[in-house]
């Protein structure tokens, strides 16, 4: 059920049109207002749009002109939507557009997306967090424009040895595997990948290691829209087996096994 006076922050996927939900799909159906993210969605998407809805490219707009369509459309009775490529929850900009959405007295409701290193693992029949090889995957970004704390360098993220994910940050490979590489637990035999537009027509991945992927990507001459992927999971030699469906293993739902 669509709820009034409400803005909701809508998550279009990783780009394939069949990969939004269904929710996210009946919400594009019906809406008035449509503010996306234009450098980011595919197009395909907006085709589910009805004919008379207002469709405005946030890539030409800054934070005021699209946090003033969303209020007043909203305040207007109209359903408007800000549609943000992958899941809003990552690397979006909705806090600042909620706090003062909610500051207005309008109620603001996220519709999650598949964000695209899930489709880039599902492209490359990943398991990002493998038993025996690592349970912890860390998504962040290089540092450039948008500061990066002290805590977060990627030298010190890499001393976990974990499936690492940077988005925004391909053009910038080069700093990135170097200071992976200060971290002291990966080399350069260490698998890596850079996926390109994951789950879009156009994908692009590219397989290798810390010691070739700069210049693989660079042959590519990838630049943006693509994400890195570090760890031992891309090209795994050694993992265990899940307990769950062991049939040794005793739980919940299911009784061990006797050996006989």
């Amino acid at each position: 059920m669509i709820e009034s006076n409400t803005v909701y922050f809508v998550g279009s996927g990783p780009g394939d049109p069949e990969l939004i939900t269904i929710k996210a799909k009946k919400l594009i159906e019906q809406a008035d207002i449509i503010v996306y993210s234009g450098s980011l969605l595919n197009p395909k998407i907006l085709e589910y749009t009805k004919k008379d809805a207002q469709l405005y490219d946030a890539a030409l707009l800054d934070r005021e002109k699209i946090y003033s369509i969303l209020r007043d459309s909203t305040k207007q009775g109209k359903l408007a939507i800000r549609f943000h490529d992958g899941d809003p929850g990552l690397f979006s900009t909705i806090r600042e557009q909620i706090d003062k959405l909610e500051k207005d007295g309008l109620r603001c409701i996220v519709v999650p997306g598949i964000t695209a290193i899930l489709g880039a693992a599902a492209a490359m029949n990943l398991e990002l967090t493998l038993p025996g090889n690592t349970q912890t995957l860390i998504i962040t970004r290089a540092e450039f424009r948008t500061p990066v704390p002290d805590r977060e360098k990627i030298s010190e993220l890499a001393k976990h040895g974990a499936t690492m994910v940077f988005y925004l940050s391909v053009h910038l490979i080069s700093d990135i595997v170097e200071e992976i590489l200060k971290g002291g637990i990966y080399n350069k035999e260490t698998p890596a990948a850079v996926v390109y537009r994951a789950t879009w027509k156009d994908q692009k991945i590219i397989k290798g290691t810390l010691g070739n992927i700069v210049n693989k990507t660079k042959e590519s001459k990838i630049i943006k829209t693509a994400l890195i992927i570090v760890g031992d999971v891309l090209a795994p030699t050694n993992y265990q087996f899940s307990k769950v469906y062991d049939a040794g293993f005793t739980h919940g739902y299911r009784m061990a096994k006797k050996k006989s």
